[in-house]
């Protein structure tokens, strides 16, 4: 468990190093990608939140496209999940 702790906290922190890492308390859009193992980047569909959502973290991205780069290195891709990747309504 202290080792997966590890991977999230510095997959986060290579994140927040770039000066991506963005404040919560936004709402979703119903539009995005998702990025699962092997690289493999979709557009949706997506699950419903209350089947599936462990956590989430904002990122400062200026397209889709530079989120999705970030995400890669996610440890939850390693434990057999995936992530979304939305935009979001400030």
């Amino acid at each position: 468990m202290k080792e997966l702790g590890k991977k999230w906290q510095d997959w986060i922190g290579g994140i927040a190093a770039q000066g991506k890492l963005g404040n919560n308390g936004v709402r979703l859009s119903t539009e995005g990608k998702v990025l699962k193992a092997g690289g493999i980047i979709t557009d949706g569909p997506f699950v419903e939140i209350k089947e599936k959502l462990g956590s989430f973290i904002i990122v400062k991205a200026d397209s889709i496209e530079e989120a999705t780069t970030l995400a890669h290195g996610c440890p939850a891709i390693d434990e057999g999940g995936s992530v979304e990747i939305r935009p979001v309504f400030s």
